[in-house]
């Protein structure tokens, strides 16, 4: 009974991924607003490190996880890729398009996973998977087509920036799970040489915070000019708020919710656990009427229910 239960683990970690990620998409769009994405993304992976070697501490007695050179190699590309480089387009994204739109985007990424996981790992779907994949790429297409009716986040001339940020994202995000999964050791090591999903996001993080410093730096000499010149100001008050908004997304989502989807890559095919943890434009449409206070077209919410419906197919398929 139990090693049935245990074939659901993998599926069931991407779910709660999505549902992480939902919360913190909301409030890193919030913090940006208020203080920038990029020092968003750099608070939340200082804060993430902070935590997850306290966690491995605890788990394994250890501040450091002990790796081999070829599973760091792979987890600081990992880092940079997925976290550094793909986490800053998004979060950009997040401030031109908002929350909803961006991640609806984002759940193009499952067509990247499957095609990285099959060139790299050599794994396959079925019949089933790929009608889920199809539905995903269907979905997103029918809601990012849709004419904006109104301009809530973003002018028409920084939505189209906002999309193609958002795709860059969604493929740094699969190509960061697929070098997370070799990080981990599968496709080239026995599977009692496996890094544990928490071993391997506290060795990501480290490297992704190594890969914002350039990013950091580039920020600050920007901002340093638009200070001489009189444009950036910023009220305390919302300083504060940005900083408070930042610290409780880093724990619900690089700290938790990066290390569940390291758990969903290590117990489920890439393909399937990528899709599993790209609900959360379902989860993300209340929020966006109520909180937002967007205008949901029924077009919206077709095209979000058909993007993440083959979610279903791929849990059947895989458990």
């Amino acid at each position: 009974m139990l090693e049935d239960a245990s074939r659901y683990v993998g599926p069931a970690a991407g779910v709660a991924t999505s549902v992480l990620w939902t919360a913190t998409s909301l409030l890193f769009t919030a913090a940006g607003k208020r203080i920038g994405p990029t020092i968003v993304n750099a608070i939340r992976i200082a804060l993430a490190i902070v935590l997850l070697a306290a966690t491995h501490r605890c788990l394994a007695g250890t501040w450091v996880p002990h790796a081999m050179a070829g599973q760091v190699v792979f987890l600081a590309l990992s880092g940079v890729v997925g976290l550094s480089l793909g986490d800053q387009a998004l979060f950009t994204a997040f401030v031109h398009i908002g929350p909803r739109l961006a991640m609806l985007v984002m759940a193009t990424s499952p067509i990247f996973a499957v095609l990285f996981g099959w060139m790299a790992l050599g794994e396959t779907l079925q019949a089933a998977a790929w009608l889920g994949i199809v539905l995903t790429i269907g979905g997103v297409g029918w809601v990012v087509l849709e004419r904006p009716s109104d301009d809530t986040f973003a002018h028409a001339s920084h939505r189209v920036r906002g999309i193609l940020l958002a795709f860059v994202a969604a493929a740094c995000q699969a190509g960061g799970l697929l070098l997370s999964k070799q990080g981990m050791g599968h496709g080239w090591l026995p599977e009692d040489r496996h890094l544990s999903p928490q071993a391997a996001t506290l060795i990501r993080m480290l490297f992704a915070g190594l890969g914002m410093l350039p990013i950091l730096a580039l920020h600050w000499r920007r901002q340093r000019k638009r200070l001489a010149a009189g444009v950036a100001r910023v009220r305390t008050e919302s300083r504060r708020t940005g900083l408070i908004l930042t610290a409780c997304g880093a724990v619900v989502g690089p700290y938790l919710g990066v290390w569940m989807s390291l758990v969903a890559s290590d117990r489920a095919p890439l393909g399937i656990a990528q899709t599993l943890c790209s609900l959360s434009p379902v989860f993300l449409l209340p929020f966006a009427v109520f909180v937002h206070r967007e205008r949901i077209s029924p077009r919206a919410v077709i095209g979000a229910l058909i993007a993440v419906g083959g979610s279903a197919l791929l849990f059947i398929n895989f458990a």
